[in-house]
């Protein structure tokens, strides 16, 4: 029960590795939020884990504010926040993607990153501190062709991260991210551009362990960096690809 009684928001929560980290979280004590943009994922995976679901849209400042009031309302603190919502585009030149794709990216990527530290670094500070935990990708670190938006968009969280935790350290808040490879999530089409078997084994040639990152995988590797077990840790960006980056 290494997260007993932290109270802990996951965005993005209703699929994919947000729903691994919902379960494990549950599993180790947590009270979590499933925060999702599809209410009715987040209702589906808050009844089978016992947890809590908010609709938001992350990259909305209004929707992420009232996400953090209705926590409060609910469990009247938060110590966790893991900002899991992403999106990606199409595999495509960079010179093709619309600019409403790219604006999108950002919002949800990245200025979702900035609301959680404009709306609960005040509460984390003024309390015991807390946690947040970025997801960000392999791409942020080893980017591949035609997904370069998408690409800068993690790496802006890995530089994030990394200037977050310098500065909130000595608030007692630790920042860390976890950069999985792609995984048996929603995304995997939108980053294969068409999931078949010869794209999939493509990919996989460039997996030294050979197989996807799972929503298991992600929610080991996110209980542990929120954890009292991992007290000395903040701005580690935690690969958690199978060798992907070596």
């Amino acid at each position: 029960m290494r997260l007993e009684n932290k109270v802990a928001i996951v965005t993005g929560g209703g699929s994919g590795f947000g729903a691994g980290i919902v379960k494990k979280f549950s599993e180790e004590g947590a009270k979590v939020v499933v925060a999702d943009i599809n209410i009715t994922a987040a209702e589906e995976i808050a009844n089978s884990f016992k947890s809590f679901p908010i609709e938001v849209d992350v990259s909305k400042s209004e929707s992420f504010k009232n996400m953090i009031n209705k926590t409060l309302g609910h469990f009247e603190r938060i110590d966790i926040i893991v900002n899991n919502a992403g999106i990606t585009h199409l595999p495509k030149n960079m010179e093709e993607v619309q600019e409403s794709e790219f604006d999108r990216i950002f919002a949800v990527n990245s200025k979702s990153v900035y609301f959680s530290a404009k709306y609960l670094v005040p509460l984390m500070t003024a309390g015991e501190g807390g946690v947040i935990l970025n997801v960000a990708s392999t791409a942020g670190i080893s980017p591949r062709p035609h997904l370069s938006w998408y690409n800068a968009s993690k790496g802006w969280m890995i530089s994030a991260t990394k200037s977050m935790a310098v500065e909130l350290a000595p608030k007692g808040i630790r920042v860390n991210a976890i950069a999985p490879v792609a995984g048996e999530t929603p995304l995997l089409k939108s980053f294969l551009g068409e999931d078949t078997p010869e794209r999939r084994k493509k990919f996989l040639a460039t997996i030294p362990i050979g197989r996807f990152s799972t929503p298991e995988d992600m929610g080991n590797a996110a209980c542990f960096l929120c954890s009292n077990e991992a007290s000395m840790i903040t701005g580690t960006i935690l690969e958690v690809d199978g060798g992907r980056c070596i």
